[in-house]
């Protein structure tokens, strides 16, 4: 499964582009839409939206793969596009640990739906773009389960 153009257009909404490096709300190097600059990596002369476009593309992927490794129930497309949103915004130590996955596994899907909303802190303090992430993430969620259809594939 592959996030679908809707979830894709959420992360990206909720990202922004930024074409020169900054400090995202935690702390870290970031740019293009929410890359968390590696050690490795440097941008002296920031990148273009082609070149973010083409960041982002690898950093989805590794989301998909670490949901797809996490998750061991049937997602619809929703589902699936909140979780990679999630764990973009997030990473995927964050949905490993978490109640939400561990609601999830179990088959408890409006209790794992339910669990996004509590993603909404930096440290103690509630923020407003976390809040508004978390309930877009919560409707793209849509269904409480996948239907026998979308179950097998």
């Amino acid at each position: 499964m592959q996030m679908s153009p809707e979830g894709l257009d959420l992360l990206k909404r909720s990202e922004g582009f930024r074409g020169r490096a900054y400090l995202d709300v935690a702390g870290f190097a970031t740019i293009g839409y929410g890359h968390r600059i590696l050690p490795t990596e440097s941008f002296p002369d920031g990148i273009t939206e082609a070149q973010a476009e083409q960041i982002l593309a690898n950093d989805v992927q590794q989301s998909e793969q670490a949901v797809q490794r996490l998750v061991r129930v049937a997602l619809t497309q929703g589902q699936f596009d909140a979780l990679v949103d999630f764990c973009f915004n997030l990473g995927a130590g964050a949905l490993a640990g978490s109640t939400l996955l561990k609601e999830l596994n179990a088959g408890q899907y409006e209790a794992a739906r339910e669990q996004l909303l509590r993603w909404d802190h930096i440290g103690s303090q509630e923020n407003a773009g976390l809040k508004a992430r978390r309930e877009a993430e919560f409707q793209l969620w849509g269904t409480t389960a996948p239907t026998p259809q979308e179950a097998t594939g």
